[in-house]
């Protein structure tokens, strides 16, 4: 009876005056959500009572969700971690939104023709989305372009186009404790003065109508549109609720701001709504009237950043010119910002250039660009990382200077996923299995999975966890028989690479391992591969699937080893996957990868992990037991002294015959006959401008392989060793992360937990 359920919508009534009451928002240009009616009904406990209404009507439920499009409002990790957090911050009763934009296309379907990625627009908004509700009453203003203008009445920001912000709230149901909370994302819409149709005035449909399009965007210029728009919109918001009387007013009645960083709390996932602290200085200085430094001390206690990446390449940084173009008045807070901050440091360290130079938000030479992460540090009270390697790196390496300026502001808080899509929902069987065991208790408070290790050596619990893991594999092998007309053998081992195709994510080192079992025909394990889809992240992709077309119509290999590209990754597509995979394959270069998450999808759901000591394997091997996963390869000194000494592709090369022949069948055209140059640039790359030293670890990567294949036949010690891993993997549930945030970052107590019983 879905109508006597009752909900708590956040925010909740505030408390009576002097308790201060504090709302938690979540920035963030990505989520990675998926689908939303299972997920809903598991969170709801309505799942079986929904299953048996729609069976009442001749309908079939698995039907009815495979008709929902994935809501693919991100492109990888950090979107889905975001969507994983939304979970657990309403599973765990906080005052929590999610803010993004609502992208009209999400990230775009993959193709694969010919080996070749291709892309295509995704219209999941074509049949509309039954999950959101427009709410006009709340559209905002955003301003682009313009001047700035000294009067004696305080700097103005004129003469601007403006693009109008409509919100769509769709609910984040918490599991089964009475509480929904709210992600809004944000719609760009024209002025009603602004006819688009019409519009032939140079500048002004580029303002908008790229907003309305795609999140597969090309260009700075639109990019940071979309960021600057998101924020902005987003701290009118949080102002027009913090000014608000009572709840569910829009009348202002607030206007003293002492107590703003106690009621609100923003994260920034990554740099991307990093322009919110310059615009929360905008309102505070220009509109509020506040001195500059009140301004300043109340917006660094509000935000917080999160760091997710330490590749250079992949942190922003705005040219100057194109900010003050679009937005002028921005431009002059963050220089004024970046003055302050270079005065401490020149007070704190007289005579020393360089380190200014370092420190400073703006660099120079050549283009003058914004570091934004610098100004994320800057105008932040904490500074996580996202794993204890990652966040060890960001202090010592990417960020020292701020971290030894300031040690008590860099945090660690390693991610986590949610139990409730990661487990109950893409693997029932497994789930229901460790309920018989260990009880229900565990969807809330994961940590209870290690009463697991008394059943290690349970001959009957052995049996039923490699039954379910083989149920799961026999329904994957249908689907992928029935989706990419490919046969497999269920009973082979399901090695698995899902990772963005990055170089540095080492898909080429998984290549080359395949190519050595086909050369070593015929192989000793029999095996599947599937892995996921900038130039060469394409020719990584047609390689693996050259590779594929030649040893999956191999005679002499026969069902022995395929591989298959498993095309358009996405959420539902992962639910369907992780569940049915035996060997997870987290290879990343060691200091590379920040954290990971799939990593611990993949362990939770009894897959037994191949990686490096980097990201959070390294947390895993503690959990678990190094004995328990398969690690091999450098390790993060290992790859700071190769960088020292200098990496020579070329000798291992010479050194290693079984990757010699390898790399000579791949350059010569032995899997592209008709185009034996085709794959040129990849092997050049391999030699002479591969930052991420496949070659140093092909060799470790491929013994450790063997002795995977040799656990593998002995399908009982492979068994313990998978209740020894879901065992170990409480620690990994983002209920876990958001506590940390909550008690360390944003300084919340969490309420009491609480249930609903469901009639």
């Amino acid at each position: 009876n879905i109508s006597s359920l009752k909900f708590n919508f956040v925010p909740p009534r505030p408390p009576a005056c002097g308790f201060l009451f504090q709302r938690i928002y979540y920035l963030s240009l990505e989520f990675y959500m998926g689908r939303t009616l299972q997920n809903t009904m598991i969170n709801l406990g309505l799942q079986n009572a929904c299953d048996e209404a729609i069976y009442q009507l001749g309908l079939d439920m698995e039907e009815l969700e495979e008709i929902e499009e994935d809501a693919g409002l991100g492109n990888g990790g950090l979107g889905r971690l975001a969507a994983c957090f939304l979970d657990s911050m309403a599973t765990l009763g906080l005052a929590a939104y999610g803010y993004g934009i609502r992208y009209e296309y999400g990230i775009f379907n993959q193709k694969i023709r010919d080996g070749w990625q291709v892309e295509e627009a995704d219209d999941w908004l074509r049949h509309g989305n039954p999950w959101e509700k427009a709410r006009p009453e709340y559209m905002l203003p955003v301003h682009f372009y313009g001047r700035v203008e000294h009067a004696a009445t305080g700097i103005k920001w004129i003469d601007t186009q403006v693009v109008l912000a409509l919100p769509y709230d769709t609910p984040v149901p918490g599991y089964m404790n009475n509480t929904v909370n709210t992600m809004r994302l944000w719609s760009a819409r024209a002025p009603n003065d602004f006819n688009l149709r019409d519009c032939n005035v140079p500048g002004q449909c580029d303002a908008v109508l790229p907003l309305l399009c795609s999140q597969f965007f090309e260009g700075k210029e639109l990019r940071l549109k979309q960021e600057y728009f998101v924020v902005a919109a987003t701290l009118q918001d949080i102002i027009r609720r913090f000014k608000a009387s009572k709840f569910g007013s829009t009348e202002s009645v607030r206007t003293v701001f002492d107590s703003f960083p106690d009621q609100v709390a923003i994260q920034l996932n990554d740099t991307h709504p990093a322009m919110a602290i310059p615009e929360l200085m905008r309102i505070f200085v220009d509109i509020e009237k506040l001195p500059w430094n009140k301004a300043w001390d109340i917006t660094k206690r509000t935000f917080a950043y999160t760091n997710h990446t330490v590749l250079p390449e992949a942190l922003e940084r705005w040219p100057v010119d194109l900010v003050e173009k679009l937005l002028p008045r921005h431009l002059q807070i963050i220089y004024e910002i970046n003055q302050r901050h270079l005065d401490h440091i020149a007070f704190l360290f007289p005579n020393d250039v360089d380190r200014l130079r370092r420190m400073s938000l703006i660099e120079e030479g050549g283009t003058k660009r914004i570091n934004m992460a610098h100004l994320c540090i800057v105008g932040s009270h904490a500074v996580n990382g996202v794993a204890k390697i990652h966040s060890e790196i960001v202090k010592t390496q990417v960020f020292e200077d701020f971290a030894a300026l300031e040690p008590e502001k860099f945090q660690n808080k390693t991610n986590g996923i949610t139990p409730r899509r990661w487990l109950l929902l893409c693997n029932p069987g497994l789930a229901e299995l460790i309920a018989e065991k260990i009880g229900e208790d565990y969807v809330r408070d994961l940590s209870q999975l290690t009463k697991l290790h008394k059943f290690v050596d349970d001959d009957l619990f052995i049996r039923e966890v490699a039954k379910v893991k083989q149920e799961n594999k026999v329904k994957f092998a249908q689907y992928l028989e029935k989706e990419y007309k490919v046969k497999i053998n269920p009973s082979s081992m399901f090695d698995v690479h899902v990772k963005r195709i990055h170089e540095y994510k080492r898909q080429l080192m998984n290549c080359l391992h395949i190519v050595t079992m086909y050369n070593r025909k015929p192989p000793r394990a029999p095996r599947g591969q599937a892995a996921p889809g900038y130039h060469m992240a394409k020719m990584i992709i047609k390689l693996i699937n050259a590779v594929g077309h030649v040893v999956n119509n191999d005679p002499v290999v026969g069902s022995k080893l395929k591989v298959i590209f498993l095309e358009n990754y996405r959420v539902s597509l992962a639910e369907k996957v992780i569940p049915a995979t035996d060997l997870s394959e987290q290879i990343s270069t060691a200091g590379t990868e920040a954290s990971g998450t799939g990593n611990m999808k993949f362990m939770l759901n009894g897959a037994l992990t191949i990686g490096t000591m980097d990201g959070a394997n390294v947390e895993m091997a503690e959990e678990a037991g190094e004995e328990n996963l398969f690690i091999f390869g450098m390790r993060v000194e290992d790859v700071t002294e190769l960088d020292k000494e200098g990496y020579h592709a070329q000798e291992y090369y010479n050194r290693l015959p079984e990757l010699k022949q390898a790399i000579d069948q791949i350059r010569s055209g032995f899997f592209s006959p008709k185009e034996p140059d085709l794959f040129k640039d990849v092997v050049n790359m391999l030699f002479h401008h591969d930052r991420f030293k496949v070659f140093a670890d092909y060799e470790a990567y491929v013994k450790c392989q063997e002795k995977v294949s040799e656990l593998y036949l002995n399908s009982k010690a492979w068994t313990k060793m998978v209740i020894r891993n879901i065992a170990a993997a409480g620690k990994f549930s983002s209920d876990r992360t958001i506590k940390e945030y909550a008690r360390d970052i944003w300084h919340k107590q969490l309420p009491a937990p609480s249930t609903i019983a469901i009639p």
